[in-house]
């Protein structure tokens, strides 16, 4: 079994690994990657680590709720050295499960703002993302519009489309709603807002940008990055085109997510996961893999004339912390209000 453990692993890893083009008079060392975020040019950064460092590194990519899942499910067996999730429940919620461990690392420390980190120090933010509102003004008043409350308002009936109540991003603007406004706010906020929705749910962000622009919803709730990479053509010139339609609204103060890594808890390659996790975290490292994803980097916002062309934006001070412990109340809020 172990055998064949060995060899699926490597099937996955491998054809990374051969284009990394290691020095060869490099190290064997090497840090093995379970990896909920699917940019490719992610490998530009791991690539150019590297080269600096000597160190292997070994990438597996699946979707974050299968990684969590296939952590807990190898135990001790596990391979993962490190683990990079998207969203704050997703993260937290692997450290709760006890699958990652403490990093003892003033680096890190100095190069996650606070708020942005576990208060554990099981795992530590990389890049961030801002959910924001993207609306057709042939369809809605999009002056009206200046914060997910307003979604709420009576005269949007049928206009607003959301994405289902599985999507983690969601679940996180309820937990940061929670925080910010209170349980009966939100509530409320929730029951008017769900009201208004022209179903069905949508599965993904890039489709509810479509369907704003093809006015078959007045206004969506999006990560801001979706809608940055459609205007660049990344997914084709009709998605480019769909995306020019539209109009993106961002809170002020705005709900801020983040894609981050953490310690595997059974990590056999720690200090090589360690140093992999600096270098990403790091002012560079950070902004290698927020720059051409159209996130934004920890400490800065992303310099892309799309991306600024949305308006700056002030994150709220609610903690990623504080988003993942509340996620199973906002998951309740969001099930009773008839999210589904």
């Amino acid at each position: 079994m172990q055998i064949l453990k060995n060899i699926l692993y490597s099937a996955f890893a491998l054809p990374f690994l051969f284009n990394l083009n290691i020095p060869a008079n490099s190290t064997e060392k090497e840090v093995k990657v379970y990896s909920g975020r699917h940019y490719n040019t992610d490998r530009n950064v791991y690539k150019k680590f590297s080269e600096e460092t000597g160190i292997k590194v070994r990438l597996i990519e699946a979707a974050g709720i299968s990684l969590i899942e296939r952590l807990a499910r190898e135990g001790k067996n596990s391979q993962a050295d490190l683990i990079l999730l998207v969203d704050a429940a997703r993260i937290t919620n692997a450290a709760k499960l006890g699958l990652l461990q403490s990093i003892d690392s003033k680096t890190l420390e100095n190069d996650v703002p606070i708020g942005l980190k576990d208060p554990n120090k099981e795992w530590y933010a990389l890049t961030r993302r801002v959910r924001v509102m993207v609306a057709n003004p042939k369809v809605v008043d999009v002056s009206k519009i200046n914060d997910y409350a307003d979604l709420a308002d009576p005269s949007l009936k049928g206009k607003v489309c959301l994405r289902n109540r599985k999507s983690p991003y969601n679940q996180s603007l309820v937990a940061n709603q929670i925080i910010n406004k209170g349980e009966e706010v939100t509530k409320n906020w929730l029951n008017g807002m769900i009201s208004n929705v022209s179903k069905p749910f949508f599965p993904g962000d890039i489709s509810l940008v479509r369907a704003v622009s093809k006015r078959k919803c007045g206004v969506a709730i999006v990560n801001h990055y979706y809608v940055a990479r459609m205007l660049a053509g990344v997914n084709g010139r009709r998605d480019a085109l769909y995306a020019k339609k539209t109009t993106v609204l961002t809170p002020n103060p705005a709900h801020v997510n983040i894609s981050a890594g953490g310690l595997a808890r059974y990590a056999q390659n720690k200090n090589e996961a360690i140093k992999l996790l600096e270098y990403l975290a790091s002012p560079k490292g950070s902004k290698g893999l927020a720059a051409p994803t159209f996130e934004h980097p920890l400490k800065e916002v992303n310099q892309n004339p799309i991306v600024k062309d949305f308006g700056e934006f002030s994150p709220d001070k609610v903690t990623v912390e504080e988003l993942g412990s509340n996620n199973s109340k906002a998951i309740k809020l969001m099930k009773d209000a008839g999210w589904d």
